[in-house]
């Protein structure tokens, strides 16, 4: 009877042990998918700030004559295409969607490239302080969205690292927390824009 009593004894200690330690490992896992949630959330707002500024910097060159309007279109299907694609969190756990999500705001950006390289054409559209000034505008977009990135990968990393840590990784096995993807840099991105205003 006594072996009993203490059988019955440890079941529960060790039970107990295990209900709180996995407990605690899923609330952990919930709080590192909440951060990466939160911070995907921000870079959407950064993103969304930069696709907010272009009809700005758009409609300001389109004033000046014989600016060339294939450029312009492009630039209008490149912020449409951005548009019509947002992070979620089935895109976070496909490298292939977020793949496609980092290409699609590349072509924006080279759209973008290809157009400001055009205006260099106009003195007048250089000299005009509204287009001076969404260019700013538009530099700190891209630098805010850098920034962004750079949070989205670490909080990811801490993430992805936390659920494929044992004894971890059997609870994110059992509750479905799947591996987020990152965000790479784009081919070619190493070497800086080249803006000339003519100075």
């Amino acid at each position: 009877m006594r072996v009993l009593w203490i059988f019955l004894i440890l079941a529960l200690v060790v039970g107990g042990c295990s209900y709180f330690t996995g407990k605690s490992t899923y609330n952990q896992m919930v709080v590192l998918q909440e951060q990466v949630a939160s911070q995907t959330g921000q870079l959407q707002n950064v993103y969304q700030r930069r696709a907010d500024l272009i009809p700005n910097i758009v409609e300001t060159v389109k004033g000046y004559a014989n600016f060339e309007q294939n450029t312009l279109t492009q630039v209008a299907n490149a912020r449409a295409q951005v548009g019509s694609f947002q992070l979620t969190p089935e895109t976070l756990k496909d490298p292939e969607a977020m793949a496609q999500f980092d290409a699609k705001q590349g072509q924006l950006m080279q759209a973008m490239k290809s157009m400001l390289s055009v205006a260099e054409n106009y003195p007048d559209l250089k000299a005009n302080s509204n287009f001076q000034a969404l260019i700013v505008e538009l530099e700190g977009s891209e630098n805010r969205i850098s920034t962004e990135r750079k949070k989205y990968n670490d909080v990811a990393k801490e993430y992805n690292t936390h659920i494929k840590q044992f004894p971890t990784n059997i609870f994110a096995n059992m509750f479905g927390f799947k591996e987020i993807s990152y965000f790479q840099a784009q081919a070619g991105s190493e070497q800086a824009p080249k803006v000339n205003f003519g100075n």
